[in-house]
Protein backbone atom coordinates (compact mmCIF):
# COMPACT_ATOMS: atom_id res chain seq x y z
CA UNK A 1 0.00 0.00 0.00
CA UNK A 2 1.47 3.29 -0.79
CA UNK A 3 1.30 5.56 1.78
CA UNK A 4 2.51 8.69 0.86
CA UNK A 5 0.89 12.34 0.29
CA UNK A 6 2.09 15.13 -1.59
CA UNK A 7 2.03 18.73 -0.19
CA UNK A 8 1.66 21.62 -1.82
CA UNK A 9 0.15 24.48 0.56
CA UNK A 10 -1.65 27.66 -0.74
CA UNK A 11 -0.15 29.92 1.71
CA UNK A 12 3.50 28.17 1.27
CA UNK A 13 6.55 29.82 -0.82
CA UNK A 14 5.63 29.83 -4.80
CA UNK A 15 7.60 26.56 -6.05
CA UNK A 16 10.40 27.60 -8.61
CA UNK A 17 10.12 24.45 -10.32
CA UNK A 18 7.54 21.42 -10.52
CA UNK A 19 7.88 19.83 -7.17
CA UNK A 20 5.95 19.23 -3.70
CA UNK A 21 6.51 21.18 -0.70
CA UNK A 22 6.68 18.13 1.12
CA UNK A 23 5.83 14.36 1.10
CA UNK A 24 5.12 12.29 4.05
CA UNK A 25 5.08 8.63 4.24
CA UNK A 26 4.11 7.48 7.58
CA UNK A 27 6.03 9.18 10.45
CA UNK A 28 8.69 10.96 7.97
CA UNK A 29 8.26 14.45 6.27
CA UNK A 30 10.33 15.15 3.43
CA UNK A 31 10.67 18.65 3.09
CA UNK A 32 11.91 20.29 -0.59
CA UNK A 33 14.83 22.55 -0.33
CA UNK A 34 13.68 26.08 0.37
CA UNK A 35 15.32 28.93 -1.01
CA UNK A 36 14.86 32.85 0.06
CA UNK A 37 11.49 33.10 -1.78
CA UNK A 38 8.00 34.28 -0.50
CA UNK A 39 4.72 32.90 -1.27
CA UNK A 40 3.75 36.41 -3.30
CA UNK A 41 6.97 37.03 -5.08
CA UNK A 42 8.81 38.95 -2.26
CA UNK A 43 11.90 39.71 -3.71
CA UNK A 44 14.81 38.33 -2.24
CA UNK A 45 16.65 39.36 0.81
CA UNK A 46 20.21 40.71 0.44
CA UNK A 47 22.61 39.26 3.19
CA UNK A 48 22.96 35.57 4.17
CA UNK A 49 21.60 36.28 7.26
CA UNK A 50 18.54 37.87 5.96
CA UNK A 51 18.19 34.53 3.08
CA UNK A 52 18.67 32.52 6.02
CA UNK A 53 15.89 33.64 8.08
CA UNK A 54 13.16 33.83 5.21
CA UNK A 55 14.35 29.92 4.65
CA UNK A 56 13.91 28.97 8.07
CA UNK A 57 10.08 30.45 7.86
CA UNK A 58 9.65 28.95 4.36
CA UNK A 59 10.42 25.47 6.26
CA UNK A 60 8.18 25.98 9.16
CA UNK A 61 5.56 26.76 6.88
CA UNK A 62 5.88 23.83 5.42
CA UNK A 63 6.64 21.94 8.41
CA UNK A 64 3.50 23.43 9.49
CA UNK A 65 1.45 22.54 7.01
CA UNK A 66 2.24 18.76 7.69
CA UNK A 67 1.61 19.19 11.48
CA UNK A 68 5.11 19.01 12.98
CA UNK A 69 7.37 21.95 13.86
CA UNK A 70 11.60 22.14 13.97
CA UNK A 71 11.40 20.25 17.06
CA UNK A 72 10.82 17.01 14.64
CA UNK A 73 13.78 17.87 12.42
CA UNK A 74 16.48 14.76 12.06
CA UNK A 75 18.33 15.70 9.37
CA UNK A 76 19.36 18.83 7.54
CA UNK A 77 21.21 19.24 4.37
CA UNK A 78 22.31 23.08 3.54
CA UNK A 79 23.57 24.69 0.24
CA UNK A 80 26.14 27.48 0.10
CA UNK A 81 27.54 29.54 -3.01
CA UNK A 82 29.41 31.52 -1.23
CA UNK A 83 30.70 28.38 0.66
CA UNK A 84 33.80 29.92 2.39
CA UNK A 85 32.48 33.63 2.83
CA UNK A 86 29.09 33.04 4.10
CA UNK A 87 29.51 29.84 6.63
CA UNK A 88 29.87 31.41 9.43
CA UNK A 89 27.33 34.09 8.84
CA UNK A 90 25.07 31.51 7.73
CA UNK A 91 25.51 29.22 11.27
CA UNK A 92 25.07 31.90 13.75
CA UNK A 93 21.63 32.30 11.93
CA UNK A 94 20.96 28.70 11.96
CA UNK A 95 21.78 27.79 15.39
CA UNK A 96 19.57 30.20 16.87
CA UNK A 97 16.58 27.77 15.74
CA UNK A 98 17.65 24.65 17.58
CA UNK A 99 18.56 24.15 21.03
CA UNK A 100 22.20 23.20 21.42
CA UNK A 101 21.30 19.99 22.89
CA UNK A 102 18.85 18.82 20.17
CA UNK A 103 20.70 19.94 16.68
CA UNK A 104 19.21 17.62 13.77
CA UNK A 105 21.88 15.81 11.75
CA UNK A 106 23.53 17.76 8.95
CA UNK A 107 25.33 18.64 6.03
CA UNK A 108 26.56 21.66 4.03
CA UNK A 109 27.87 21.89 0.82
CA UNK A 110 29.00 24.33 -0.99
CA UNK A 111 26.90 24.89 -4.62
CA UNK A 112 27.89 27.00 -7.73
CA UNK A 113 24.22 28.43 -8.28
CA UNK A 114 20.92 28.36 -6.62
CA UNK A 115 17.46 28.88 -8.50
CA UNK A 116 16.80 32.94 -8.68
CA UNK A 117 20.00 33.74 -7.75
CA UNK A 118 19.45 32.73 -4.08
CA UNK A 119 22.64 31.70 -1.72
CA UNK A 120 21.50 29.88 0.70
CA UNK A 121 19.20 26.37 0.48
CA UNK A 122 17.91 24.07 2.97
CA UNK A 123 15.80 21.00 2.65
CA UNK A 124 14.97 18.75 5.87
CA UNK A 125 13.58 15.70 6.97
CA UNK A 126 11.23 14.98 10.41
CA UNK A 127 9.81 12.30 11.94
CA UNK A 128 6.52 12.77 13.83
CA UNK A 129 6.26 11.53 17.16
CA UNK A 130 4.85 8.67 18.42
Amino acid sequence: MDDRTFHLFADGPAPVAPYSHAVTTGDWVFVTGQIATGSDGDPIPESIEDQTHKVMANLKTVLAGCGVGLEHVVSVRIFLTRFEEEYGAMNAVYETYFPADKRPARTTVGVTALARGCRVEIDLIAKRSG
